[in-house]
């Protein structure tokens, strides 16, 4: 699932590398030692074959994967190949867990995509180390993506981190046949505004529509982004078109009750119009077709009067 806002640069390096950690072998004792090594420290998840890891992946990315190399069926290096493959768990770091000291292994796993490899019988000291420090480094490239995935004024997800996620949810909607929905809003307005009362006072609008909207979208699953100048998009998974029109109408409502001066609108105040869609599997084949539908949506009640909340 995907966040709404991203958290200041000192409250991310606040953070404790203390890390979801799915631990993936077919032998109970195996197991069993990673547990009693890691578990005070790390919030531990097991899988017993390659199949279950990636599901387990798929549906729950964790912060880092300890994989072991042979299983029967689907073995560590296939798994670690497929995760490398789907986006949403390309970069979950992967530690290979091998019994076998042999440096073709050892090639083939860093190949599949590892970032280290663990030998067993396992050494406590080795394994909490190198857990550790790929946590860390995990630590570190999250925060340096979430802040080049930020929108600068307002401090909300921007459009490239709009686009993945809206690919990211509606691939994860098409493998579960789940609900999902986007909501479309742009500032009635808004040059007027700009012309007005200058530059300044827009982005502070601006600032203060965002904050403003997050009052409505609630859950961490949901993301806010702007979608570009004064127009904003919000991605709402497991979210059906009634509870859709009702996070955009809440979040005209919290517009309204900024109560900021606009003497050029017919509302003598900052309002916004809304366009909501939501994924219907007979009429969207893509996540671009749902886009649309939310933008027709939009222009529909900026063509009927601005300040409303319209559904495809």
């Amino acid at each position: 699932m995907v966040t709404g806002y991203f958290p200041d640069l000192e409250q991310l390096e606040q953070r404790q590398p203390r890390g979801k950690v799915l631990v993936v072998d077919d032998q109970a004792i195996n197991i069993r030692v990673i547990h009693q090594l890691l578990n005070d420290e790390h919030q531990l998840f097991v899988a017993t074959s390659g199949e279950q890891a990636l599901e387990f992946c798929l549906n729950s990315p964790p912060d880092l994967i300890l994989l072991d190399v042979v299983m029967p069926g689907m073995d560590g290096l296939e798994v670690c190949r497929r995760l490398k493959q789907e986006e949403s768990t390309a970069r979950i770091p992967v530690i290979f867990v091998t019994g076998h000291d042999d440096k073709d292994e050892e090639e083939a796993c860093w190949l599949a995509g590892g970032v280290d490899f663990v030998p067993k019988p396992v050494s406590g000291m080795t394994l909490r180390h190198r857990v550790m420090t790929h946590l860390t480094f995990k630590l570190q490239s999250d925060l340096l993506r979430e802040m080049a995935l930020m929108d600068g004024l307002t401090g909300v997800a921007n459009r490239r981190r709009f686009d993945e996620a809206l690919n990211a949810e509606w691939r994860r909607s098409q493998r579960s046949k789940g609900l999902l929905s986007l909501i479309m809003l742009d500032i009635d307005h808004f040059k007027a505004f700009n012309d007005e009362y200058g530059h300044q006072a827009g982005d502070d609008c601006l600032k203060q529509v965002a904050k403003a909207v997050l009052s409505a979208v609630r859950r961490p699953g949901d993301l806010l982004a702007r979608y570009g100048g004064e127009e904003f998009a919000i991605v709402l998974p497991d979210t059906g078109k009634q509870g859709a029109k009702e996070v955009a109408e809440a979040a005209a409502d919290a517009i309204r009750e900024l109560q900021i001066r606009h003497q050029p609108s017919d509302h003598d105040q900052v309002t916004a119009s809304f366009g909501v869609a939501s994924l219907d599997l007979a009429r969207h084949s893509s996540a671009k077709d749902l886009l649309e539908q939310a933008d027709e949506a939009l222009y529909e009640a900026k063509d009927s009067g601005r300040n409303k909340v319209c559904v495809g």
